[in-house]
């Protein structure tokens, strides 16, 4: 595995980060300059350019893995440059790319999650990822004790374990300015002192009590993981919210993060490409230490079949078509399930279908959209963050009830 240096993932989310040039090219020279750019077909190595160049071969596999396969640099890039396109397109645009390959290297098709965790973390807005492994000879991203010494001393050594477990990095131009300062020791190292210790004459009396078997009830004390110091909370899967594709839905892509989040309803925008993103809440009921973060979707083409286990709620409209390809099409038993929602203006009756999938769709009811520039528009919206607050606390009682912990989501709805 490349070291934190190298590896592929941190020099690509630092280099975003800084909006440094990063360049497919058909060389592994960095001494002449930038190279002549190719296209994702042609290139065999992606060059970055801060803070120094570095080529890496575009093929090499990273840390990100799908289907128990690491996935390679450029399949990475290639869902980096493609992110704001619609999963359809995106997946017909890796069908074209793959076809230009012909069959000499191929681009992996990330699905739909996936590839929101890989997005969400090369833009530093998640410092965690279920699919990104640490970095070889450490364990959940904590360097043993050795390991964590000897990058001590060197650049990498500013470089945060989390960062080379996939949890974040530090600018490099802060590794340069580190690396110089003088190295100052703490209580402990004053108290070990500088000359090397010789501890063999401590082994020959620890040797009899070394050389002991632990017996049967110490062995179980051991292997028994409630009694861990200090033990991790363990990567809880993201729920996921299914929202309606229809035209006529109040709540589509483009405005469903503004109302869910900050609580304040404005019109969809029709043309927006943005085909999957998540937002954030607090679930006190749940876990009032760590914000949830959702992940929201219009269509499951990409899902996998454990992805229904998390799904927690569906926006509808109340259009049948809209369940065509999920789990459960039939409305009744969809929404035995889980919590359907629909989203109508204040003053108006929800569709003849809506009442009839019975009290499992909540129904809701937002004011009516007005100019913002006419008399009394602002003030009709404070009513907005209050049908958010009650589509929140149904969300969470549903999820309570299907077995959503701080730790865990349900292995089965």
């Amino acid at each position: 595995m490349a070291s934190v240096d190298l590896d592929p993932l941190l020099l690509l989310r630092q280099s975003i980060s800084d909006g440094s040039a990063i360049i497919p090219t058909t060389t592994a020279d960095t001494s002449s300059g930038p190279p002549p750019e190719a296209t994702l077909s042609q290139a065999t190595h992606l060059q970055f350019t801060n803070p120094t160049r570095v080529s890496i071969p575009i093929d090499t596999p990273t840390r990100f893995v799908s289907n128990d396969k690491p996935v390679n640099l450029r399949s990475i890039y290639f869902a980096w440059l493609n992110r704001e396109v619609a999963i359809p397109e995106y997946n017909a645009s890796a069908t074209k790319l793959n076809d230009e390959l012909t069959g000499t290297a191929a681009v992996h098709k990330f699905a739909f999650v996936e590839r929101l965790d890989l997005i969400t973390w090369l833009e530093s807005a998640s410092e965690e990822s279920e699919f990104i492994k640490p970095l070889a000879g450490e364990k959940d991203g904590a360097a043993p004790g050795a390991a964590g010494t000897a990058l001590a001393t060197s650049k990498t050594a500013v470089v945060s374990a989390s960062a080379r477990a996939g949890r974040g990095t530090l600018d490099p131009r802060l590794a340069q300015i580190y690396d110089g300062e003088r190295r100052m020791g703490d209580r402990n190292t004053v108290l070990r002192g500088i000359k090397p210790t010789d501890f063999s004459h401590v082994r020959k009396l620890a040797q009899p009590f070394m050389s002991r078997k632990p017996s049967p009830a110490a062995t179980a004390l051991i292997n028994n993981p409630s009694l861990a110091l200090n033990p991790k909370p363990a990567r809880r899967p993201d729920p996921i919210i299914l929202l309606s594709p229809s035209a006529s839905s109040l709540l589509r892509m483009s405005n469903v993060k503004a109302f869910l989040e900050g609580g304040r309803y404005s019109p969809p925008d029709h043309n927006s490409a943005v085909s999957m993103l998540h937002v954030s809440r607090t679930m006190k009921e749940i876990d009032p230490a760590r914000a949830m973060r959702f992940i929201l979707v219009e269509g499951p083409e990409q899902f996998k079949p454990e992805y229904w286990n998390r799904v927690v709620a569906v926006f509808t409209t109340g259009q049948t078509w809209q369940f065509k390809n999920y789990r459960w099409s039939n409305p009744a038993e969809l929404f035995k399930h889980t919590l359907g929602i629909y989203l109508g203006w204040r003053g108006e009756q929800a569709p003849d279908a809506i009442r009839a999938f019975g009290h499992k769709v909540m129904p809701c009811s937002i004011e009516k959209w007005r100019d913002p520039s006419a008399p009394g528009a602002e003030t009709s919206r404070w009513r907005d963050r209050e049908v958010v607050e009650g589509i929140w606390k149904a969300i969470e009682k549903n999820m309570r009830a299907k077995g959503w912990r701080k730790d865990a989501a349900p292995s089965s709805i």
